[in-house]
């Protein structure tokens, strides 16, 4: 990114957490560190709600037998045995008391019940049982509500809404001190752009936490919010932050289509509770694939859904719905119901026109179970973040447990820490401004370059000539963007752009290394 003319000192903000990106797993972690007596700032790209967590429509598991034996192999199942057993042992031993304190004591989700009070379970793909607790079809919304209701009257934190992390700041990279080169690699904070500035500030942090959430716009079809563009994971690497299993991207089978319309998510709970994928003539097709049918793995179910259109030629599958009761299809996924209404579908006697989408990343930068990076004091958590434990594959409702559990470790360790060492936390180089504007248009071509890019040659099925062909094509963008932008005062769209091009370059090239078909990994000869 350019750096050319300096205009005024900059300003530097301290604290003791610097927290990039406030879906839930970010929210959770400001609510931990806050409780242990830390000073947190927050930095929303959007909205207080504006994250993927908010749009997650089926539920968070619940899990709460003492037998957890069957979960734990699930989890596995679904990753095709690629999982790391500690960081599912970890989710599945921990995960009940996470939801337990943090939505249902602490912020009172409004999850769905019966008519005796007790909560309702429903089933998704994968599961052996139904273990998942929901609101309706609004989960997600209604938890991230709620946590970021308590995020905003607690004030040990400072959130800075539409605030864009440009650069992690490191010892190594940001300081004038020789002796800093020579040091471990060691992060202390960010260059933020703050919403409606363009001039970067610095915010010095004893411990930093990429929040970030996931990669999946850098596709061009996506069930993910706008943005999300692998912010944290090109931020790391960066800095040289170790990452992993970036070629498992997860496509959800089941995404909205119709022509001119948006693409949006269609919850798995559905086919939890006896919705079918079916083609074009109304054939179940999924029978076929996996003793589980509609309710394989979401890998599985993609790669089905993926081949029976490209046999067919026909644009989309369809989930039929006729064996749901329509009363209880209305009120159990009210917007589902009204959002496929708004483009020409009644579900109460339409079925679904569904194709796959790009939807979660099942790598990113490696953590322990801590959040702890390669990086001193750099964490990461949640979706961006790879512990191991989906592997090649996450199964349906594990995100959020995720990210309350992450947030809550690594919050936790960091008070530890902070409470304990001494912080190096000089003053870094100011950032230094150049004077022209970049073209919004070229900008926005560019992206879709990527988007276009990444869809046809890196989706759902691989080959090493599509791989080769991306790799070519994004490596010649990257150099564009960054010697055509060298000169460009920084935005949120310049900054989402080369991050996006850096994300699928590192996609790529992780995809390009494994030859095996594995989970969300599926290679064929060409």
């Amino acid at each position: 990114m350019a750096k050319a003319v300096t205009s005024g000192p900059m300003e530097i903000i301290r604290t003791d957490c610097l927290v990039i990106g406030s879906g839930l797993a970010g929210a959770a972690y400001a609510l931990e560190a806050a409780r242990a007596g830390l000073q947190v700032q927050l930095l929303s790209l959007g909205g207080p709600n504006d994250a993927n967590s908010d749009w997650a429509q089926g539920g968070i598991i619940y899990d709460t037998e003492i037998e957890t034996s069957l979960l734990a192999k699930d989890i596995m199942e679904a990753s095709d045995h690629t999982a790391n057993p500690a960081a599912v042992a970890q989710l599945v031993e921990e995960g009940p008391a996470a939801v337990r304190e943090l939505l249902l004591e602490g912020s009172k989700v409004g999850f769905d019940r019966r008519d005796d009070g007790s909560l309702e379970f429903t089933r998704e793909g994968g599961h052996s049982a139904r273990r998942i607790i929901h609101a309706r079809d609004l989960t997600g919304h209604a938890i991230l509500s709620a946590v970021t209701s308590r995020v905003d009257a607690n004030p040990a934190i400072s959130r800075q809404v539409g605030a864009v992390a440009i650069d992690l700041l490191t010892l190594s990279h940001n300081t004038d001190s020789a002796e800093d080169r020579y040091a471990p690699l060691t992060c202390f904070g960010a260059y933020v752009l703050p919403a409606g500035s363009d001039q970067p500030v610095a915010v010095v942090a004893r411990k930093t936490v990429l929040a970030t959430g996931g990669l999946g716009h850098i596709y061009q079809h996506s069930t993910n919010y706008p943005g999300t563009v692998g912010h944290g994971v090109a931020m790391a690497y960066r800095v040289g932050a170790r990452l992993i299993d970036l070629e498992y991207v997860q496509f959800h089978p089941t995404v909205f289509y119709g022509k001119n319309a948006p693409r949006f998510l269609i919850t798995e709970a559905i086919r939890g509770e006896g919705a079918e994928l079916v083609n074009v003539n109304g054939e179940r097709f999924m029978d076929k694939v996996h003793p589980r049918g509609s309710l394989a793995p979401r890998d599985i179910v993609s790669r089905a859904v993926h081949s029976e259109l490209a046999g067919s030629g026909e644009p989309c599958a369809y989930l039929d719905l006729s064996a749901l009761d329509k009363d209880y299809l209305c009120e159990r996924f009210p917007s589902v119901y009204q959002r496929c209404l708004e483009h020409g579908v009644d579900i109460t006697r339409d079925p679904i026109p569904v194709v796959p989408a790009a939807h979660y990343s099942c790598g990113g930068v490696h953590a322990d179970l801590e959040g702890r990076t390669n990086i001193l004091h750099l964490n990461a958590i949640g979706e961006t973040a790879c512990t191991g434990l989906h592997g090649a594959n996450r199964l349906a409702s594990t995100s959020l447990l995720e990210c309350l559990v992450s947030a809550r470790f690594a919050a936790l360790a960091d008070a530890k820490e902070i409470a304990a060492m001494d912080f190096k936390l000089p003053d870094p180089r100011p950032w230094q401004s150049p004077r022209e504007e970049s073209d919004p248009t070229l900008v926005a071509q560019d992206l879709n370059l990527v988007q276009q890019t990444m869809w046809n040659y890196a989706g759902i099925v691989r080959s090493p000539r599509r791989l080769t062909r991306a790799r070519r094509i994004l490596l010649e963008a990257r150099e564009e963007i960054q010697s055509f932008y060298r000169d460009c005062r920084v935005t949120r769209e310049l900054v989402e752009l080369r991050n996006a091009v850096q994300t699928a370059l590192l996609v790529v090239h992780a995809a390009s290394l494994n030859p095996r078909s594995k989970g969300a990994h599926f290679v064929v000869d060409e």
